[in-house]
């Protein structure tokens, strides 16, 4: 039996559902794409990140790039399964609402 599709909250804010939509079709993005991806402050986007990192959904790693610091954003496996779920879990009460 498979497990059934979950409406996650943490995800499910915009910002961190858009940020999850993003990171879902590519391995890392750097900070400001995102940012800019999104149209957010840095300060926004740096509570989202914190709040899906919490949960284990991203993980951010720092490295020099041109001789500054960049900050890169990756969805863990963990993310990438709760975001699945919660797409799924969306499909679904669609659905319901078209029949």
């Amino acid at each position: 039996m498979s497990t059934p599709p979950v409406f996650d909250p943490v995800i499910h804010a915009p910002g961190r559902l858009q940020i999850c939509a993003l990171l879902s079709g590519i391995d890392d993005a750097e900070f400001a794409m995102i940012r800019d991806r999104l149209e957010v402050s840095d300060s926004v986007l740096s509570k989202h990140l914190k709040q899906l990192e919490e949960a284990g959904y991203v993980a951010l790693r720092k490295a020099a790039t041109a001789g500054r610091q960049r900050t890169w954003i990756s969805l863990t496996p963990a993310g990438r399964k709760a975001f699945a779920s919660h797409v799924l879990e969306l499909n679904r009460l669609a659905g319901l609402a078209l029949t």
